[in-house]
Order: C-alpha cells, then sequence, then structure tokens
C-alpha cells in the first residue's frame, strides 16, 4: 500500500512527488504516456518558482540548462523594462525547454525515493474512509491512503471526482511548431516587424540549425483540439496573417493551444486532491500555468505529507485549497486581461496604448511584475505585520543563505533575539538564532513553502503558531 498516487509526472506531480519524499511519505506517480514529449516547448519559471528550486538544492542545476533573461516585457508583451528593486535575489526570468524541467524533476523524485511508472494511466478510482483503490487501464488496482491528480487539462481524475470546471471553453487558438523556410531571412525579418505591430501573438523567428519557431493564431477554434495541427494548418494560418506561407516545410513538432479558462470548484474531496492544470488552466499569456502549478505542489507537499506522519492540526490540509484557490483565480483573471490586451481590434488595442503609458510609472509597472511573478501572494493569517503571509526572500545568514537551509522541507525558527526554543517541535521544525540576520522583526516561523507565519518575540505565542501549523509537541 503506498501513502499517496500521484496521477501525472509533469512538474506538478514530479514536484508534490518530492516535497512527500522529503518527509519519508511512500509515493507511486502514475503517468499515462510511455515516452516523454518529443517536441521541445520553451518555458519560463519565474521569480516565485526560482525561488522554490533554491529553497530545496536545485536551483544549479536547473540554471546550467537554461537561459535567464530580464522580467520585464512579460505582462502582455509590453515592452517595458523590469522594474530596480525587486524584492528577491532571484529576479530574473528563466528560459528553459519544458522536456528539461520535466526531466530534472522527475529524476530528483526519484533520487529521494519515489516511484514513477510510465505508460500507466488511471481508468478509475474508489475512495473510503481508509484510503483510495486505484484502477488502472489495464485492469491492475493499487491501494493508497490518497490520490493526487496531476493529470492536465483533461484530467480523469477531476472528471471521475465529479467536479465541476467551470469557465469559458477557448474562443481563439494558437498553433505553435517548429520547421524549415524556403524563403530569406531578411524578407521573414521586415515582414515579421510589420505584423507585430499589432498582433504581439505572431511569431517566426530563427531557433537554430536552419529551423524556425512558428507561432500564428489562427481564425476560431478546430473541431478536434486532441490531435495536433498540420502543416497545412500552419500554411493557412501563415496566409491568413502575413499574405504568405514563407515556404514553410519539414517541421520537427507542430502543436496547438487554445485560451480555455477554467477553475475548478473543489481542490478536494475527501481523499482525493487536484493541483496544477487538472485545478486550473488558462492562456499561456505571461507564462503562468507551470509556475502556478510547481507552487501547487509546494503548497500541498508539506501539508499532505503531515496528514500522513499523523502530527497536522485538523484542518492543515483544507488550507491547501483556502490558500491556492484564490491565487488561482487571480491568475485567471489577469490572464483574461492579458489576451483582451493582444487583441487586435480597436477597442483593445486603445486600452494597450493607455495601459503602455500607465506602465511608465514604476508603482504600476511594479504591480504588474510582482503579480506575474507570484511575488506578490499574500495568504491570509490574520492581522499583523505586512509580512505575515508573504514568502521571505533570500536573505544572509551566519551559516549562509537563508534558502540554504530549507532543502530539507521543514518549518523554520529565525530567531534574532536569541532566546527563543522549539522544544517539542524540533522533529519537524528547525531553529536558527542570528542576531545579524537580515530582518526588520525580532523573529519569525516559515513554513516548509516559504511564507511567513508568525512574527514576534514572545515564546508563548510562538508555541501557539507552532501548535496551529505543526500540529501538537512530541512527548
Amino acid at each position: 500500500m503506498f501513502d499517496v498516487i500521484i496521477a501525472g509526472c509533469g512538474p506538478t506531480g514530479a514536484m508534490l512527488a518530492a516535497e512527500l519524499r522529503l518527509h519519508d511519505v511512500r509515493v507511486l506517480v502514475l503517468e499515462k504516456e510511455p515516452e516523454p514529449a518529443s517536441f521541445v516547448r520553451i518555458v519560463g519559471l519565474h521569480i516565485r518558482s526560482i525561488e522554490l528550486m533554491a529553497m530545496r538544492g536545485l536551483l544549479d542545476r536547473i540554471l546550467e540548462r537554461g537561459r535567464p533573461r530580464p522580467v520585464g516585457g512579460i505582462f502582455a508583451a509590453i515592452t517595458k523594462p523590469a522594474p530596480e528593486g525587486l524584492d528577491s535575489a532571484h529576479a530574473y526570468l528563466l528560459g528553459i525547454p519544458q522536456p528539461v524541467v520535466d526531466h530534472l524533476l522527475e529524476e530528483y523524485a526519484i533520487e529521494l525515493g519515489a516511484q514513477v511508472r510510465s505508460g500507466c494511466a488511471v481508468a478509475g478510482f474508489e475512495q473510503d474512509d481508509e484510503g483510495v483503490t486505484v484502477e488502472l487501464a489495464d485492469g491492475e488496482r493499487l491501494r493508497s491512503r490518497y490520490l493526487v491528480g496531476c493529470d492536465g487539462a483533461r484530467s480523469t481524475v477531476r472528471k471521475l471526482l465529479g467536479v465541476g470546471f467551470p469557465g469559458e471553453p477557448a474562443r481563439t487558438e494558437t498553433l505553435m511548431g517548429e520547421m524549415e523556410v524556403g524563403v530569406p531571412q531578411e524578407e521573414i525579418a521586415v515582414k515579421v516587424t510589420e505584423i507585430r505591430e499589432t498582433n504581439k501573438v505572431f511569431s517566426l523567428g530563427p531557433f537554430g540549425e536552419g529551423v524556425y519557431r512558428v507561432v500564428v493564431p489562427t481564425k476560431g477554434v478546430s473541431e478536434n483540439r486532441t490531435e495536433p495541427p498540420t502543416l497545412e494548418d500552419f500554411e493557412q494560418g501563415l496566409r491568413d496573417i502575413a499574405g504568405t506561407d514563407f515556404g514553410v516545410h519539414s517541421p520537427r513538432w507542430l502543436s496547438r493551444f487554445g485560451d480555455a479558462t477554467r477553475l475548478a470548484e473543489r481542490y478536494r474531496v475527501g481523499r482525493v486532491l487536484l493541483a496544477g492544470d487538472a485545478a486550473h488552466i488558462h492562456p499561456p499569456t505571461g507564462g503562468q500555468g507551470l509556475n502556478l502549478g510547481v507552487q501547487d505542489a509546494f503548497n500541498l507537499g508539506w501539508k499532505l505529507a503531515a496528514q500522513i506522519r499523523g502530527w497536522a492540526p485538523e484542518t492543515l490540509l483544507d488550507t491547501y485549497q483556502t490558500e491556492r484557490h484564490p491565487v488561482a483565480e487571480d491568475v485567471l483573471d489577469n490572464t483574461r486581461a492579458q489576451m483582451e490586451l493582444l487583441s487586435t481590434e480597436p477597442g483593445p488595442q486603445a486600452v494597450r496604448r493607455l495601459l503602455t503609458e500607465l506602465m511608465d510609472f514604476d508603482q504600476v509597472n511594479r504591480y504588474l511584475i510582482e503579480k506575474i511573478t507570484a511575488i506578490d501572494i499574500r495568504y491570509d493569517f490574520g492581522e499583523g505585520p505586512d509580512l505575515l503571509g508573504r514568502r521571505l526572500r533570500d536573505i544572509d545568514l551566519r551559516q549562509g543563505r537563508l534558502y540554504d537551509q530549507l532543502h530539507r522541507g521543514r518549518g523554520l525558527v529565525l530567531d534574532r533575539t536569541e532566546r527563543l526554543t522549539i522544544e517539542g517541535w524540533s522533529d519537524r521544525v528547525d531553529l536558527i538564532a542570528d542576531p545579524t540576520a537580515a530582518l526588520d522583526v525580532p523573529a519569525l516561523l516559515l513554513r516548509p513553502d516559504g511564507h511567513v507565519a508568525w512574527i514576534g518575540e514572545n515564546q508563548q505565542h510562538l508555541n501557539d503558531h507552532l501548535a496551529r501549523w505543526f500540529g501538537k509537541p512530541a512527548n
């Protein structure tokens, strides 16, 4: 019997598996695809996700395979520079091929002891008071205490669970692929520059070794979106927008995505939970999807592990939905807004010009960048200083960097007073007494996901909040 079965080994599922393994939870990840995806889509890791990788000691291996660039120009592709002084030691965007992210996170989960089985699709499940019985497509039945659906936008787990997925269906569709072209680069560059004056979605540019990356919006939505597009679809889309198909040929891979926007009504029903695209889908504008899923995993992992290990406070697992559902709502809203700003219609273009002017104000530009990169998130932990409920940036300590102290996925009390103790919680929380820590508060409690759960200097108040988040003290 497993403690947790995870359906889906994309970034969300693999990250969740790793987080659970940090707490010795027995994890099986089921991936329905027998082989990794053949196409190489470049994704962006935003500031908050980069911070999370640093917290678990993963950043160096990811940086080796990615390309950092400034975070400016990511809101609706409005070309403004990144604001100065963003509150992070990792204030950049990391472009990286998604298959590389998938592989690195799966490799990390396996290193920690997670089991991963490819070519295994969930076909059904039944849950009871003690656990979940999962049936695979080949008829095999497995038993687990919990099941988490990280199986994407068309999630089988969500559908079988009967959770509503309200929102808007796709109204537009964009084709993306890599292929060769039959005209000179200079001719392409002139045409692309002309088109992008009004159409910010369209792009056609070199991608190495004589291959071009093509992104072209189309008219309407195809009837069968589960099937990949054809080269003829690209040729027609290019002719509609550019008046020429640029002689495209010899495609490496072809794909499509729409602008459907949906949010699961619930993230948990009994012993079955949802995360990542299984819980929310939205257009890729701003590059937030993968990041949102990975951050779901960080929020859920330690809480589900606490439930399994037996020390979770009664309502801890419920906070996964209360904290992450509003975050997804906000992402859906800002992607809706960005999609409107990318429209070529006169009204949205007028609003875009106005917002472009407003983003010359530092506060506006900063607000939008912090929203897209998820460093503005503040969970509602009650009244207190503004830092309460927010993530804490990576700061200098006598022992080194703060995030280096979070590799084990435990809670952390950072004490500048050198008077506090964690007696009774040392099996799940660490204590660093450091009067030199770069903090404006006497002491604080960090959850395993890096959010500040308490600020103060009173031992009894600390004990109360340790109990709130980390359960009763050990005998």
